[in-house]
């Protein structure tokens, strides 16, 4: 295909030695838990990933063909959809690791929340744009932040507070960096600080009226190997492995954290084995490989005549680096852990696909880009 051909290729290659790192990492992180655990063949979670991967590069290949002039109309429909799924599945929907938002299907785990992040991308982008000339009405610019609100509540409702974080964080971010006028980025600066303030007040004279005692038990990060035996054996294991690797790693498949050890292994801590096995060297690579995606995806960004387009980019990398962030600092145990998986990296369907999704919409802007620049 003709689009296919054009794609930025410097993004293709780093995206795929990323999703070949992870593939890798998620084989060796999870093979002793699938054979010991779920008494399963040691592949199986690699091959299911492997098929969440190859599914996903069909969807994208679908995404591709899409202008971002249809983005629109399709992400309003899509958020909400989502929103109403995750409703749904608050009141109905199983519980697994004290979260409900799941849908399961033979066994495999689709997290509908995860979705909301990438939709809401192109929702408040596409907005800005069109509404450019209305940039000094406050009440018009509040519209995609309203809707982030109301998306945002039902997945708090869930019980799924890193996602909500993550997805606010975004929204905020992407509201800063619109063409939005600085009288009402100023406004909601304030408004921001002031609800932040309130909040923290909230939290710390009534928090234990609020959150359950293993709500609050996350808060208690600091010095895990104190508290081994109960609350802070993940984290601390976490450190046993990350410290293990030394400077050239164990090998990859050398693990010994992985012996059951360390728990949601090829998870949230895959970070942790993947030092384990790498060292320092390996944690070196793995973090120039994410500078240059994001960088890359800025560029895609600035190269970019319409606002909406930019602001897609903008979006991804915003996503994209506040998933490395909040997923790193926890696996440290320099923020509380809240169960957000680390990009290429951890095994799951929803956040291999949502990377895809979103990667795909900056090709396909840097698609349109050259596009642009052949017809002069």
């Amino acid at each position: 295909m003709k689009i296919v051909k054009n794609i930025d290729k410097p993004l293709f290659i780093i995206s795929m030695i990323l999703f070949a790192l992870g593939l890798i990492t998620i084989f060796s992180a999870s093979n002793i838990t699938a054979f010991m655990v779920n008494e399963a063949d040691p592949s199986r979670y690699f091959m299911k990933e492997l098929i969440f991967l190859a599914a996903g590069l069909v969807m994208s290949c679908v995404i591709l063909q899409t202008p971002t002039s249809k983005y629109s109309i399709l992400s309003w429909l899509a958020t909400i959809v989502i929103a109403v799924v995750i409703v749904v599945l608050t009141m109905l929907g199983q519980v697994i690791n004290g979260m409900s938002g799941w849908i399961n299907y033979n066994g495999l785990g689709i997290q509908p929340s995860e979705f909301a992040k990438v939709a809401i991308i192109p929702l408040i982008a596409t907005f800005y744009s069109i509404n450019i000339k209305y940039k000094n009405n406050f009440y018009r610019m509040m519209v995609p932040m309203i809707v982030s609100l109301i998306v945002a509540g039902t997945i708090i409702l869930q019980g799924d507070l890193g996602t909500a974080i993550i997805f606010l964080g975004l929204c905020v971010l992407m509201f800063f960096f619109s063409p939005v006028s600085k009288r009402i980025k100023s406004i909601m600066f304030i408004v921001g600080m002031i609800l932040i303030f309130i909040v923290s007040i909230v939290f710390i004279f009534w928090g234990d009226k609020i959150f359950s005692s293993n709500e609050l038990e996350r808060f208690n990060y600091h010095d895990p190997c104190s508290r081994y035996i109960t609350s802070g054996n993940q984290l601390c294991n976490g450190y046993i492995a990350i410290n293990g690797g030394g400077l050239l790693g164990k090998g990859i498949g050398n693990s010994t954290q992985k012996y059951l050890y360390l728990p949601e292994a090829h998870t949230d801590f895959i970070f942790a084995i993947y030092v384990e096995e790498t060292g320092v060297l390996g944690a070196v690579l793995l973090f120039a490989c994410y500078f240059m995606l994001l960088i890359r995806i800025i560029v895609i960004g600035k190269g970019s005549s319409n606002p909406g387009n930019s602001l897609i980019c903008y979006g991804v990398c915003f996503y994209i680096f506040m998933h490395i962030l909040v997923n790193l600092t926890g696996v440290l145990g320099l923020l509380p852990m809240t169960g957000v998986p680390l990009p290429f990296m951890s095994y799951g369907g929803s956040i291999c696909w949502c990377i895809l999704i979103a990667l795909t919409m900056v090709q396909r802007v840097a698609y349109e880009n050259k596009q642009k620049l052949k017809k002069g």
